[in-house]
């Protein structure tokens, strides 16, 4: 997970400690004890001297060569969770579900008048089994619906403790940080280092075989 994974603290560990060694010659900014999400994505904009690779690509090859034992290896774990499965995330919107979940007490408190007039209008021989069968129903459904409510609000919490414990800021105009603004960062920082955590792992396993074949 983003706040407990260990893959990903080491990998915030270096962003720090690069950015704190870059920063070292300049007395204004000094030593940093964080940063803000939002220079995730652009850690591939910041080029080396002779242009000839970026922060983020250098940041990748020493957390493959320094932390991960299974580097160049099929078993060799991504750190980060998987873009994919942020750009999921990025998409939800919880006022939808909220919307939805309404719409669904709704239609219940509906269904439950409606059931009480045909039990009022029926004969009392022909209210078995129709009666128990919708009471049954009625009553699991409100279970189910409190479950729902009760799992929406705690992943609502879970989240803004989340971005708040990174430090995310709402954006202009919004009353707390929203999916789409939190899980966007981490979506597009989380697809530049898997590309280049590919390249590196191939070229780690071709300086494997390289230095077999050498000894042989």
């Amino acid at each position: 997970t983003l706040k407990n994974g260990s893959g990903v603290m080491q990998v915030l560990g270096l962003v720090l400690a690069f950015g704190n060694y870059m920063n070292g010659g300049n007395r204004t900014r000094g030593q940093a004890d964080g940063f803000g999400l939002d220079i995730l994505p652009k850690l591939k904009d910041v080029k080396s001297s002779d242009n000839s690779r970026s922060l983020l690509s250098y940041i990748v090859s020493y957390y493959l060569r320094n932390f991960d034992e299974d580097a160049g290896k099929e078993q060799c774990i991504f750190p980060l969770p998987e873009p994919q499965d942020l750009f999921q995330a990025s998409q939800l919107k919880f006022e939808d579900f909220q919307k939805d979940l309404r719409k669904m007490k709704k239609d219940l408190r509906a269904c439950e008048t409606e059931a009480a007039k045909v039990y009022q209008l029926s004969l009392e021989e022909h209210l078995q089994p129709f009666k128990d069968s919708m009471e049954q129903f009625i009553s699991q459904a409100k279970i189910d619906q409190e479950n729902e409510e009760k799992s929406l609000t705690e992943a609502h919490k879970s989240f803004l403790e989340t971005a708040a414990y990174f430090c995310m800021k709402p954006k202009m105009g919004e009353k707390e940080v929203s999916p789409h603004s939190f899980f966007n960062i981490w979506h597009e920082f989380s697809s530049d280092f898997k590309d280049f955590w590919k390249k590196e792992n191939k070229l780690i396993l071709q300086e494997r075989r390289s230095d077999y074949y050498t000894g042989i």
